[in-house]
């Protein structure tokens, strides 16, 4: 993991933990990491921000938005302040339907099965993302459609699933090269849970997110010793 600033100067910018990763074609994809499930990626000079949250970085400090990709409308998703900082007159946002009704501007709505090319050589496929755990369902109901997302990037496949659980849209995911799952209950997915996830997708690199911030702690130790010799299993600071 290289620890620097992915947005330009360090006299500038704040400093976030950063992975890059190299894509099936050798071009490099920037990963950051912020807190929860806000993350950023950067591809060919382009800033993709997903699920900003306005308490879990500095973004007024950070480059502005090229994409903004939104999961679905709960808080810790959704958030209009981060959003507007981000913002220039260019920047595309991605969203399900339920957000998308928030804004008073053009946006490409997803639903689970959707296609898009908001960005050249970036592909975004929208993955149903919702609970199928007896007195879960209403967290992230299947209707309701909330998305994850499937990015395309220099031939690789990047899924970031958003709040789900181990429901049979996600473990039917083929060819992930690295998987964001959530670990949290009860409203996303328990260890074991993100175990069965993971060792039906078979990714090449899994990070845990969307963990901590509620009363059962995530056993991440055990999810790390459940899925040696199944993935790398990469864990940041996402708390």
């Amino acid at each position: 993991m290289s620890i620097l600033s992915l947005f330009g100067c360090k006299e500038k910018s704040p400093v976030y933990p950063t992975d890059i990763i190299a894509t099936a074609s050798g071009d490099e994809v920037a990963v950051t990491f912020f807190k929860h499930a806000s993350l950023a990626l950067e591809t060919d000079g382009r800033h993709i921000y997903v699920d900003p949250v306005d308490s879990y970085a500095d973004y007024a400090r950070l480059p502005k938005a090229d994409m903004i990709l939104i999961t679905h409308s709960h808080y810790d998703h959704f958030d209009m302040a981060a959003i507007d900082r981000l913002r220039k007159p260019e920047t595309i946002v991605v969203c399900d339907k339920t957000s998308a009704e928030a804004f008073d501007f053009d946006c490409i709505t997803m639903t689970p099965g959707s296609v898009a090319q908001p960005l050249a050589g970036v592909t975004v496929n929208a993955v149903p993302a919702y609970n199928i755990s007896e007195g879960h369902l209403q967290f992230h109901p299947k209707e309701r459609e909330d998305c994850g997302y499937v990015l395309t990037i220099g031939g690789s496949r990047i899924y970031i699933s958003g709040d789900t659980e181990n429901n049979e849209d996600v473990k039917a995911l083929k060819n992930i090269d690295i998987a964001f799952l959530p670990v949290n209950q009860p409203y996303t997915m328990t260890v074991d849970q993100a175990v069965d996830a993971v060792k039906a997708i078979a990714p090449r690199i899994f990070y845990p997110y969307h963990y901590g911030e509620v009363e059962d702690e995530t056993d991440i130790d055990r999810l790390v010793r459940e899925l040696d010799g199944v993935t790398e299993v990469r864990i940041r600071p996402m708390e």
